[in-house]
């Protein structure tokens, strides 16, 4: 370890064993993150290209018999060290080549049979065929362990939705209290956005990557020559072999699939950071309506004992305000793919996706345990509701009662209706609501509205208009993401 003299005292270099552990990145500071998207998993699926290469190419009779096995062995990726091949990536621009030379090493040392194993390592391909494929690969393992916690948390919120179904509260408007609401459609909605979302991420293809240095597959064409196959096939048994989808064409040039799955990643992270906001603001001591799930350990503060912050949704909501400035770099990256093989583009967009898919995941098991534990106040709810009182129901109000008042000096129904309503809000706040009732009854004849309709007329759960429906709309629309999973992404 290499240390310095810095602010403060002696500041020390890590060894290249350490790496990037998240510290200031406690969002994505998870094992099961570090395990997914970690320089050891980058290795590891670059590595497992090169492999599934090797086996492609002897299956095709293109590489000596056994070359797949000896390859296979020598791309373990603990046989390699991340921290130098990283250094030795700045020689020639990419990780694939310091970490090709290794694997060569590791063949020939392996191939104790002496049958040529060698022959199979990465003939015909460039560094960006194996880059992009890998980087398909990381993203392919990646989502489906983000979509597993997302059905989870999509299940959970389902269930809120259905026990909340009468659960009344308040409608808020530009930050003003609206209409009466339910906690159900407002799960419900939470529900909508990330199975929307979900659906999808789970739609977006992960294609394997050929072309050659190129992308005219010259060296492939060369390969084949005299076989009973083609680059295209050989590509194609790559994507079977890897699990990913085929490509029609190299698409060395062509960025559609990183920044569809960019967009897809951000549009999960805002419909997380949507629910991540309202529930820092219901989960205000003054609103009090949910509070996030409680954890040994969680929400502490450095100073103040007896704080209980809501973390799970500070986590989750920075994530989602990191995620447009990573899918801008994407698409900034895409629309300079210069040549037919790009420059200092292609390097740009490799720490902006793995980002993209590190906040992800870990954005999706925080927002999962929130879901799955939040705890739901609905006497808050009501207290909070009957803060406005009967002047929550003016609109209510006037759509039934305006039609049937004759106009009087001039003005019609819905104009005395709002005469009355501003004379209401002229009084204390604490009064407001009773003076709107009381000058209402005087306002309105007997004769045209009784004091049994009025009644009903200012109950809230009279004006909930679709609530009810539009929350059973919108969960069997999504039938694959309202029911429960039996497992999400392991975190352990």
């Amino acid at each position: 370890m290499t240390d310095a003299a810095g602010m403060g005292g002696t500041v020390h270099f890590g060894t290249a064993a350490d790496g990037d552990v998240g510290l200031l990145s406690p969002v994505s500071a998870s094992p099961l993150v570090t395990a997914l998207t970690g320089d050891r998993a980058v290795l590891a699926a670059i590595l497992a290209v090169e492999s599934g290469w090797a086996a492609v190419l002897e299956k095709a009779g293109l590489a000596p018999a056994g070359s797949g096995a000896v390859v296979a062995s020598a791309a373990e990726a603990g046989r390699y060290d991340a921290a130098d091949i990283a250094f030795r990536a700045q020689g020639g621009g990419n990780p694939v080549i310091p970490l090709l030379a290794d694997l060569r090493k590791h063949v020939t040392a392996l191939d104790t049979a002496g049958i040529g194993a060698g022959k199979a390592v990465h003939t015909s391909l460039t560094s960006q065929d194996v880059l992009d494929t890998a980087l398909m690969l990381l993203a392919r393992n990646t989502v489906e362990a983000l979509l597993a916690d997302l059905k989870c948390t999509t299940a959970a919120l389902a269930s809120l939705a259905e026990q909340n179904a009468d659960t009344l509260g308040v409608g808020r408007s530009l930050t003003q209290h609206s209409l009466p609401f339910t906690f159900g459609l407002r799960a419900a909605q939470w529900f909508h956005g990330l199975a929307a979302a979900g659906g999808q991420l789970g739609s977006v293809q992960f294609p394997v990557q050929f072309g050659g240095a190129a992308g005219t597959l010259a060296a492939g064409t060369v390969l084949t020559a005299g076989s009973a196959t083609n680059p295209f096939d050989l590509a194609d048994s790559l994507a079977a072999q890897l699990g990913l989808a085929s490509a029609p064409a190299p698409w060395h040039t062509n960025r559609l699939a990183v920044t569809a799955l960019g967009n897809s990643l951000a549009s999960v992270l805002d419909a997380a950071g949507k629910i991540a906001t309202d529930v820092l603001f219901l989960s205000r001591p003054e609103v009090a309506e949910l509070a996030e799930p409680r954890a040994a350990g969680r929400g502490v503060s450095s100073a103040m004992p007896q704080k209980q912050n809501p973390v799970l949704s500070v986590l989750i909501r920075s994530a989602a305000l990191q995620a447009p400035q990573l899918v801008a770099q994407l698409h900034l990256a895409a629309a300079n793919f210069n040549d037919e093989r790009p420059d200092a583009a292609w390097h740009t967009e490799w720490p902006a996706l793995r980002q993209l898919l590190r906040l992800a995941l870990g954005a999706a098991g925080h927002l999962r345990e929130l879901a799955e534990g939040l705890q739901v106040y609905p006497d808050a709810m009501r207290r909070n509701l009957e803060l406005a009182g009967p002047l929550l129901l003016a609109e209510g109000v006037g759509a039934a009662v305006a039609p049937l008042l004759a106009e009087q000096e001039g003005r019609s129904g819905k104009e005395r209706l709002q005469a009355v309503v501003d004379r209401a809000l002229q009084a204390p706040a604490a009064e407001q609501g009773a003076t709107y009732r009381r000058l209402l009854r005087e306002a309105i004849p007997a004769g045209v509205l009784t004091d049994l309709r009025l009644d009903e007329l200012l109950d809230p759960a009279s004006y909930l208009g679709q609530a009810a429906e539009i929350s059973r709309r919108i969960l069997a629309a999504y039938p694959d993401f309202a029911t429960p999973t039996q497992n999400g992404a392991n975190r352990g």
